[in-house]
């Protein structure tokens, strides 16, 4: 029981201490698909109110970018645009340089989630449609999509010798994105569904806070889903990792077949 109390303080410990030297804080939460209907009665959820998003991750396949902490993103967005980002997950703040944490386009957040948590740093760019479909298309090169900071930020964290033409287009993943005000609950929810390839589907809802609410922000929705009959325990499972190991696997069997 000391080890398991000693423990929790710990992670408690570390938790305080990374949301301190975040902009944001993201509490996060999978929903069971099984979950996925009764959720959006409770909430009050039409998902017709959704945008449509296009998500593609570049990466090698066998996922080097992914084991050095580098996420490489661009989004296609249903009336908005486009947009890219260099994310570096897991981050510590205080570790990053000065011009970097500077960068009117970087912030630094902490996504939090039942039993765990991550605190990432991304490097953000809004792009012009068509701009990722051309690049995906092949018309342009993967690297024109990201600034100069971004391919610099790349650089610095990529494995050595590896460029961002060079990276293996993972996508696309189909997302529904709602953000709404459900009665009874005083903030913002988004509610995402990503839709894979193979059919299989994650549903997670969120909402941001500033990091000196997390606690309070985080008790007040677990209560409030709670209330709502939305399991807040289960098995969590991250829409990135997913997306990764879905497309790296298929690649690694395109390649050997």
């Amino acid at each position: 029981m000391a080890t398991t109390t000693s423990t929790t303080d710990e992670a408690l410990t570390e938790l305080l201490s990374t949301i301190r030297q975040a902009d944001s804080v993201e509490l996060k939460l999978t929903v069971p698909i099984s979950h996925r209907s009764r959720g959006a009665a409770a909430l009050g959820v039409d998902p017709l109110d959704g945008q449509i998003r296009q998500v593609y991750f570049f990466d090698t396949p066998d996922l080097a970018l992914d084991r050095s902490g580098v996420v490489v993103r661009a989004r296609r967005v249903q009336g908005k645009g486009d947009d890219s980002v260099v994310k570096l997950r897991p981050v510590v703040a205080e570790e990053l340089p000065s011009e970097v944490r500077a960068s009117d386009g970087f912030g630094v957040e902490v996504d939090v989630m039942p039993g765990g948590h991550v605190c990432s740093g991304s490097m953000k760019r809004v792009l012009r449609a068509p701009a990722v479909r051309e690049a995906v298309m092949g018309a342009k090169p993967v690297r024109k999509l990201f600034s100069k900071e971004q391919r610099a930020l790349f650089s610095a964290h990529a494995p050595e010798g590896l460029v961002l033409d060079d990276l293996s287009i993972l996508g696309p993943i189909f997302v529904l994105k709602l953000k709404f005000s459900p009665e009874g609950y005083d903030r913002k929810l988004v509610a995402e569904l990503w839709l894979y390839p193979d059919n299989s589907m994650l549903l997670e809802l969120s909402t941001k806070c500033a990091p000196g609410e997390a606690f309070q922000v985080a008790a007040e929705t677990k209560g409030y889903l709670i209330e709502r009959g939305i399991e807040v325990g289960g098995e969590q499972e991250t829409k990135t990792r997913k997306a990764l190991e879905f497309f790296s696997e298929q690649l690694r069997a395109e390649s050997s077949a």
